[in-house]
């Protein structure tokens, strides 16, 4: 049995943190609280948009006023700003031709993640798109990976998860399946490390090894 393949959206698939950030700046414009910097926002990414903000906000209602000034930046900006990192979409396909099942597991609106699988070319390639509208609980919970694997059909033995957060990996690791952490979003080899990835890659070529050698060891 060919093993499943998860992938994260941000930072794994899309080169899309300069949006995440710019999308921050603009919904925190004109606040009269605390500001995150850019690094702070960055360590969020991965979580659930509406949560973050909710750390920061005073009330719901502050909160609800950054998301809808997050979200309209991001839409105006969304396509100018996001494309698929190099060799992504060659990888995607190949492990498509293989039979490979993938699915995407993304703290994005399921919407929001279908527009972005569209606009890079990768919605037929990954049809399964488990986002935060699908699940109650939010990385680094296991349930939105569990989920996936559900729809997919496969057990968590038989699975990678492929992300560039350490939310990731700790949703991986949660679920029980085999964690990838990538080095080319918006995290450190070391991040990842610390977080108990399997294995971390600083390639995107490296997947073609990394799922060749599964399930053995690849410390």
């Amino acid at each position: 049995m060919r093993p499943a393949i998860l992938f994260d959206l941000d930072g794994t698939l899309i080169d899309s943190i300069e949006l995440i950030l710019g999308s921050a700046r603009h919904a925190f414009t004109g606040f009269a609280g605390r500001a995150p910097s850019d690094e702070e926002w960055r360590a969020g990414i991965g979580r659930r948009l509406q949560t973050v903000l909710r750390e920061y906000a005073p009330d719901d209602a502050e909160a609800d006023r950054l998301f809808q000034r997050y979200r309209a930046y991001q839409l105006e900006h969304h396509d100018r700003l996001v494309r698929p990192y190099e060799g992504i979409v060659d990888m995607v396909r190949w492990l498509a031709d293989a039979r490979h099942p993938m699915a995407l597991v993304t703290s994005k609106s399921d919407w929001m993640a279908e527009k972005a699988l569209v606009h890079v070319g990768l919605d037929r390639l990954i049809p399964t798109i488990v986002g935060c509208d699908t699940c109650l609980n939010h990385k680094p919970h296991p349930e939105p990976v569990e989920r996936a694997l559900a729809r997919l059909g496969v057990s968590a033995e038989h699975a990678l998860f492929v992300g560039d957060s350490p939310h990731d990996v700790e949703s991986g690791r949660a679920a029980g399946v085999t964690t990838v952490g990538v080095t080319w979003g918006a995290f450190t080899r070391d991040e990842l490390e610390r977080s108990g990835a399997d294995v971390v890659i600083d390639r995107v070529e490296d997947l073609r090894s990394v799922v060749a050698r599964f399930p053995a060891p690849t410390g």
